[in-house]
């Protein structure tokens, strides 16, 4: 560990330490750690399997066949993937009482696979480890629908209902959950430490919290190997490997 990465954990372990409630923010970056693919990165797989838009999902049955498709053929170059120590270092501080929940835009499930509850995780984009009803949200097992879809080509509808089956992610064109986006304002203008860790900040609405809890007065911390576009604004920019830096937790 270098003297620069050393001093900046300790400067972290004390804003942490002097501090009531501290918000935890992660992106795609922490769970790239785990082997999970990032969006923007080149040659990503999300390019050859991209998200197909909300309306186009739901006026067409092609367009949902085809979304299943690309959802199986990612959830299988993923496959097996385990919490990193970054993950990890945000449940322990999350045990620890300082920090009330994450907030992610992440659709993993490696949040809930760390040890934290539902509850304890504020999913702004979804989650893609399960599947829900569009008309009456019944929750539905990704193996159920893999196997009904890969034996007859067509993809399922609800067995309650009728309605549409879909990833329970929320899709380009898709509006944002609302309660999530309230729990996640609520935490970024009550917390005296918004914690950044694997975001590029760049996708809004997710990335204007930090602003928010800034503005707010709150301390800003961002943890990525890469620049972003609010490094100017916080207290602490730390650009090095997130499971390196928030082991200390653990």
């Amino acid at each position: 560990m270098t003297d620069r990465l050393s001093a900046s954990i300790t400067a972290l372990q004390e804003m942490v330490g002097e501090s009531d409630v501290v918000v935890g923010f992660t992106g795609a970056g922490i769970s790239t750690e785990s082997g999970v693919p990032d969006f923007r990165s080149p040659n990503s797989p999300w390019m050859r399997h991209k998200p197909i838009d909300f309306e186009v999902f739901l006026r067409s049955e092609e367009a949902r066949r085809e979304a299943w498709r690309r959802k199986f053929a990612m959830d299988d170059l993923y496959r097996g993937v385990r919490p990193n120590p970054g993950h990890l270092g945000l449940a322990a501080l999350v045990a620890s009482g300082r920090m009330p929940a994450v907030i992610t835009q992440n659709i993993d499930g490696l949040h809930q696979a760390s040890g934290l509850s539902d509850d304890q995780v504020i999913e702004l984009h979804g989650n893609g480890t399960y599947a829900k009803c569009l008309t009456c949200q019944r929750p539905y097992d990704l193996g159920w629908i893999r196997s009904r879809f890969e034996a007859s080509g067509d993809p399922p509808t609800c067995q309650a209902c009728g309605g549409i089956l879909k990833s329970a992610t929320i899709s380009f064109g898709q509006a944002m959950p609302e309660t999530a986006m309230r729990r996640a304002r609520r935490l970024a203008l009550g917390c005296d430490l918004f914690l950044v860790a694997g975001s590029s900040l760049m996708v809004y609405p997710a990335a204007a919290f930090p602003e928010l809890a800034k503005e707010n007065g709150a301390r800003l911390v961002i943890i990525s190997r890469e620049p972003t576009p609010l490094d100017g604004i916080a207290d602490l920019v730390i650009h090095e490997e997130i499971g390196s830096v928030l082991s200390v937790f653990v």
